[in-house]
């Protein structure tokens, strides 16, 4: 048989595909529909008039048909600068934008120029399970900093963890899969922390069009030398529903930029040219219907912790909410793992179980369950907190 990676080998199994596994055969009456709260993922497609748009693209366009740019599409990365250079303040010029198959790739690319096998990355927990396979896959070592019931990391803590080998703290706010928004400030001080100690600061912002603050959620663009430590990473998927078509961005300092182009080239040559086209006119064209979207995300955010108050009596806890997600305590003696099973079979409820969010044999993630409330309305959320208050492993 041919070799494996062994680095491969130890690699946890992809957790949503392994979830959808739970519920394959099973069939599920009228009268308890499954709710299927484990992606974060929009399960409506675009409006109409982005399918239009990619449609045109695909009708119009020979060039969207062939290799594109390897960092993008050049009027998307400019469209990308000139936005978030106004939403953050700062300057941020469109050779620090390079345009990727997604946020995941995006979170690949900056880590695969910044660690090597036998380095050292840390990462919050509980963390972003795909953040945690791709170091595993490449040999590197996760450093995991435990962010205790608030949730939220602290640097303090953080700087007792860096060692010689220490490439990089890894950010995601607001955060997959706690729900949680980091505070300006805390954010500073990470940035701060790893100036001083010569690291890079990555920070996912995969659901910063669902932050509920209306001022920027960070000042890191202030900063006239941010490139020296900052790499933000950002995907168009839940903003304009494009999660099939891939399309995500990266900014970081010029000097980076060069490397994370040789990535780029041997992994996919050039992002999918009408995904591209997609985000560019998301961008210029939907900004008050993804203002409706926000509102709606914020809205299934207060219904969760209004209709709480239900569930909270059985023992369940509410530990984090926001963007897509409620992070919740539950009450029973049985492991996470073994208790997201069972809503399956006796609530026709699928969720991620905390095990999948942090290091093996760690006694949070046992008791913990992320729930992807963004996928499911008003009624839908009702539904699910009704079930979860009968609910008994």
């Amino acid at each position: 048989m041919f070799p494996v990676n062994p680095n491969f080998s130890v690699t946890a199994p992809p957790p949503v595909m392994e979830a959808r596994r739970w519920v394959d055969g099973k069939s599920f009456s009228s009268d308890l529909p499954l709710i299927n709260v484990s992606q974060a993922a929009p399960v409506d497609p675009p409006p109409q008039a982005l399918r239009q748009a990619i449609a045109d693209a695909a009708l119009t366009l020979p060039e969207a048909h062939l290799y594109g740019p390897v960092l993008g599409l050049p009027a998307l990365r400019d469209e990308v600068a000139l936005h978030f250079s106004r939403a953050y303040g700062g300057e941020i010029k469109s050779e620090n934008v390079a345009i990727t198959s997604g946020c995941n790739q995006a979170f690949c690319a900056a880590l695969a120029t910044l660690a090597a096998a036998g380095d050292e990355v840390i990462l919050p927990t509980p963390w972003y399970f795909n953040h945690k396979m791709w170091m595993d896959m490449g040999g590197i070592k996760t450093v995991p900093l435990a962010t205790g019931t608030s949730l939220l990391p602290d640097p303090a803590k953080a700087a007792a963890l860096i060692t010689d080998k220490t490439r990089a703290i890894v950010l995601v706010t607001p955060n997959n899969p706690a729900g949680v928004e980091y505070p300006a400030e805390l954010i500073a001080q990470f940035r701060d922390l790893a100036r001083a100690r010569n690291l890079a600061l990555i920070i996912d912002e995969t659901y910063r069009d669902f932050h509920s603050q209306e001022t920027p959620p960070h000042d890191l663009f202030h900063d006239p030398d941010w490139g020296d430590t900052v790499i933000q990473l950002y995907s168009f998927s839940k903003a304009y529903r494009l999660t099939g078509h891939r399309v995500g961005a990266i900014v970081t300092s010029r000097n980076r930029m060069a490397q994370i182009e040789k990535f780029l080239d041997s992994v996919t040559i050039c992002p999918a040219q009408l995904g591209q086209h997609a985000a560019l006119w998301g961008m210029r064209n939907l900004g008050d219907w993804l203002a409706g979207e926000r509102r709606e995300i914020l809205s299934r955010a207060q219904a969760v912790r209004d209709g709480f108050s239900q569930v909270a009596p059985k023992g369940w806890s509410l530990l984090g909410c926001g963007a897509y997600f409620a992070y919740l305590q539950h009450p029973f003696s049985q492991p996470s793992d073994e208790v997201a099973r069972a809503l399956v079979d006796k609530s026709a409820i699928l969720a991620l179980p905390g095990t999948m969010f942090t290091p093996k044999d760690d006694p949070d993630g046992a008791r913990q369950m992320r729930v992807a409330f963004a996928n499911i309305d008003q009624e839908g959320i009702t539904a699910f907190l009704t079930r979860l208050t009968d609910f008994r492993p």
